[in-house]
């Protein structure tokens, strides 16, 4: 059961992760949005970054970085559900995830949830350990293969707005 909940939590972060690079579409209003002079994409920052791109759903409308502080902002425009591997937990993603992006490491993550034991549970970090990625849940962590990660996602069941 200790291992199971593990791999939950993994899940979990790494979802969250995913989310905070899709939002990292680059914006030519936002000069704070790119790391060099030609314009970045959410999945591009991730990988600038140490992580997989799969961290991040496709659906990703807009994104925010602050190349001091590292704080960022994704904005997916609507929630999106996803399946992770490789035990297909079902994960959600907000319309707006957050958190602090730095080498190798995401914290204070906002925004990315996972399933597990009957229970939903929020995604507050993931660092990169080797070939692995730590997602972690609180005091808790699950480590998975980041090669598990290099497709990005689409969201599920998605809601479409007339507006």
């Amino acid at each position: 059961m200790a291992k199971s909940l593990f791999f939950f939590f993994f899940f979990m972060f790494h979802l969250t992760l995913f989310i905070s690079i899709s939002s990292s579409t680059p914006n030519p209003d936002n000069s704070s949005s790119s790391l060099s002079s030609t314009p970045l994409t959410a999945h591009s920052v991730l990988t600038h970054h140490g992580f997989p791109i799969g961290l991040l759903p496709t659906d990703v409308l807009s994104y925010d970085l602050n190349h001091t502080s590292g704080e960022f902002s994704v904005n997916l425009g609507y929630p999106c559900r996803l399946i992770l591997p490789p035990d297909n937990y079902l994960a959600t993603y907000s319309k707006k995830v957050t958190g602090k992006l730095v080498q190798n490491r995401i914290s204070e993550l906002n925004g990315i949830r996972v399933k597990a034991f009957f229970q939903w549970w929020g995604i507050t970090g993931i660092k990169i350990n080797g070939d692995d990625l730590v997602f972690e849940v609180g005091m808790v962590t699950a480590k998975y293969p980041s090669k598990n990660f290099d497709e990005v996602p689409q969201c599920v069941g998605k809601k479409h707005s007339s507006s």
